[in-house]
């Protein structure tokens, strides 16, 4: 078992959920319970999902764990993209986060496949 705060693929999903908070604040009031919540639950599901799998026994489950994260962070990819397009974010403000959003989902890949290389 390891502290997935020790973890740099943690840190880094933990940094863009704290953006994703930071950038939906300013979404419209109506998109609350809309596209606010789904970035802001996917966001979150990222770095959860790597602490949960972090604590489990082996690899395997570890992995598995990861693999969620990955599906978390792809959704997020897309709902950048909606609110995009939508005009809800500024493209540099777009940019920004969906380059953090592809660096944690590089560094996921990089993870597993370590993983299945050692198991």
């Amino acid at each position: 078992m390891q502290d997935f705060r020790h973890l740099k693929v943690w840190e880094k999903a933990h940094a863009l959920t704290l953006d994703v908070y930071r950038a939906t604040k300013l979404f419209p009031r109506e998109e609350i319970y809309g596209l606010t919540s789904q970035l802001r639950r996917a966001s979150v599901s990222i770095g959860a999902n790597i602490a949960e799998g972090s604590c489990r026994r082996g690899d395997v489950e570890f992995a598995r764990f990861l693999q969620m994260a990955a599906g978390s962070a792809s959704e997020v990819e897309y709902h950048l993209l909606l609110t995009r397009d939508l005009g809800l974010l500024e493209m540099p403000d777009y940019q920004r986060l969906s380059d953090e959003t592809v660096e944690v989902k590089r560094m996921l890949a990089s993870l597993m496949q370590k993983l299945r290389a050692e198991g």
